[in-house]
């Protein structure tokens, strides 16, 4: 964990314990999750090189489909965790769940039950008016 917040740069110390908290959860959630949903998508470019914003396309619209999965589940009462793969996690998904190399999996998607006693992590409080601009920065 500590690789990982030093790897991200991440520096504040409510955003470092949330993080502690988090990753290991998304594993217990996963793990316990009464389905688990692997987005895939075919891409023909490399998102991490794109020639134009039109190579990201797919990619874009992947994460949208993502956000309605869990904005569908929660009016549904159900709860979602997503878990964007590291290392090799990835390449395992592959292996064993066999799909072609020009597919990509952005991430796990978790689905079930939520707790009755789930801990709520603290958030920095951030004063809206101050990151709302109008007409100007």
């Amino acid at each position: 964990m500590e690789q990982l917040l030093k790897d991200w740069n991440i520096n504040d110390p409510f955003q470092q314990a949330s993080y502690r908290y988090a990753v290991p959860k998304q594993y217990r959630m996963l793990a316990g999750a009464s389905a688990i949903i692997i987005p895939l998508y075919k891409s023909k470019f490399d998102i991490m090189k794109p020639d134009n914003l039109s190579h990201l396309n797919s990619f874009a619209s992947t994460w949208c489909c993502i956000e309605n999965i869990f904005l569908a589940a929660t009016d549904e009462g159900y709860a979602c965790n997503l878990r964007i793969p590291l290392g090799d996690e990835g390449k395992h998904a592959r292996k064993v769940l066999g799909f072609p190399e020009d597919y990509f999996m952005p991430c796990f998607i978790g689905l079930g039950m939520p707790r009755k006693d789930v801990k709520i992590v603290d958030q920095t409080e951030i004063n809206i008016k101050e990151r709302i601009h109008n007409n100007k920065w």
